[in-house]
């Protein structure tokens, strides 16, 4: 039996939830998602609280139910405050700029790489080494992220590549002769 699907969500200010069918909207002042709900589940709504509720009291209804508390309560934070991820670019010449609607980056190869930002991404450029990716859809912020970092992943001798901010990289000892 699920805990977390148990835990109401409590909407923040500003923040609206409409249900039409089985698709879930969410409005707020960073934008909308909308999220269609598993059949297993059903989204209950007084006065600005939130509760997930299995139509099944065996283990996968009650594990839909936790999922879809946690995907509602991202979407609840994110129309309201938003995410973000920052990624530092550590190297000898890497560095990144936006230009437009691309992210040109530099990363030791023999040509520039350019990314083009997805709808509903913020991508900046603070110094050249740091990008800070922001949006409100919590798993698309995350992706256009990993798929950043995934151009020049860090390497362990060294520590040169592309990480994020909060990681910490393991350094390997070069072999000995």
């Amino acid at each position: 039996m699920s805990r977390i699907a148990k835990n109401p969500i409590t909407l923040p200010a500003g923040v609206s939830l409409a249900q039409a069918g089985n698709e879930l909207t969410v409005k707020g002042g960073k934008g909308t998602l909308t999220l269609k709900l598993h059949e297993l589940v059903k989204v209950e709504e007084k006065a600005g609280v939130v509760k997930v509720v299995p139509l099944s009291v065996e283990a996968e209804g009650w594990a839909m139910a936790g999922t879809f508390r946690s995907l509602i309560n991202n979407m609840a934070i994110g129309v309201s405050a938003g995410f973000s991820k920052t990624l530092k670019l550590i190297g000898v010449g890497y560095r990144a700029q936006m230009k437009e609607n691309t992210l040109n980056m530099n990363l030791g190869f023999s040509h520039p790489i350019d990314y083009p930002v997805p709808e509903g991404i913020t991508i900046t450029t603070p110094s050249q080494t740091d990008v800070v990716i922001s949006g409100s859809d919590k798993q698309m912020v995350g992706q256009v992220a990993a798929e950043i970092r995934a151009f020049r992943p860090p390497e362990p001798y060294k520590g040169k590549g592309v990480r994020y901010a909060d990681e910490l990289v393991l350094r390997k000892e070069a072999k000995k002769k």
